[in-house]
């Protein structure tokens, strides 16, 4: 996002932390909610369009939005997208992309309120390393003929009492509705936002063989002096990464593997 809608979702999402930290707020509910009017703006172009019309005034576009979806949702998601639609968006879409962020956090405070962030911050790192490796499971899962249910209780089939019901919930609404992002980079975002809910940067790490506590903590306490910000730790497994490891932080690359030393030398002296 750019510009006008930038400032709109920094906007929003302070407005959502300010809900979600009255624990009287059903986060799950909200997320439900949010995403439900995300799946109806983004089907109606029309009234997406109207609510983020320039020429409008927000005021306007609110009592419209009220009016309109005020009444099928609660009183705190009503709020949030009233809030929302008075704000300038540089593009239609940027609102419902913001909508379908703020859904995902307000499942991501759930789990936090659980103490289970972490693990839905690994599962989700985990079920992408899934997807990628497994052609057929990505192919099911990303099949435009199948319908939301099958693909949906495949998903429960391979995630039911596996993984923590909010992960199993922000990957089932991907896969359900993926508004043209391919599935991985659905999964990394979702990542992302986990990490960033609690204001921590993530670090993803390939190594030829499992790192030990000892070695992470290290790694962890050196990435999280280099970048000023705590850092949690992806951990992949490699074996073609010769030895050391290779660290990316969104998109940097810290490179220290010893196959990649090779390559570059031998780029060098092709050179």
């Amino acid at each position: 996002m750019n510009g006008a809608s930038r400032e709109a979702l920094a906007a929003a999402r302070e407005r959502l932390d300010a809900l979600t930290d009255n624990t009287s707020v059903d986060a799950g509910s909200l997320a439900d909610e949010l995403a439900a009017v995300t799946a109806l703006l983004h089907r109606e172009v029309s009234l997406r369009r109207v609510l983020t019309d320039p020429a409008q005034a927000g005021e306007a576009k609110a009592e419209l939005a009220q009016r309109l979806i005020g009444t099928q949702i609660g009183g705190p998601a009503a709020d949030l997208v009233s809030g929302m639609v008075r704000s300038r968006w540089s593009q239609s879409r940027d609102l419902v992309d913001a909508l379908e962020e703020l859904a995902s956090l307000a499942d991501l405070t759930a789990a936090q309120r659980r103490g289970k962030l972490d693990n839905v911050e690994d599962e989700l790192f985990r079920f992408g390393r899934i997807v990628a490796s497994n052609t057929e499971l990505r192919a099911a899962l990303t099949n435009r003929a199948a319908t939301a249910s099958a693909k949906g209780e495949l998903l429960r089939s391979l995630l039911g009492g596996r993984a923590d019901v909010t992960t199993e919930r922000l990957v089932t609404r991907l896969v359900a509705a993926p508004r043209g992002r391919s599935l991985e980079s659905g999964l990394e975002s979702l990542s992302k936002l986990a990490a960033e809910r609690r204001d921590r940067m993530v670090a993803v790490v390939t190594s030829a063989v499992p790192l030990s506590d000892q070695q992470k903590q290290r790694l962890g306490g050196a990435l999280a002096r280099l970048y000023g910000r705590a850092m949690h730790l992806n951990l992949d497994v490699d074996p073609e990464v010769v030895g050391g490891i290779r660290v990316q932080v969104g998109d940097e690359v810290i490179n220290g593997s010893i196959a990649d030393r090779i390559e570059d030398a031998g780029r060098r002296l092709a050179g």
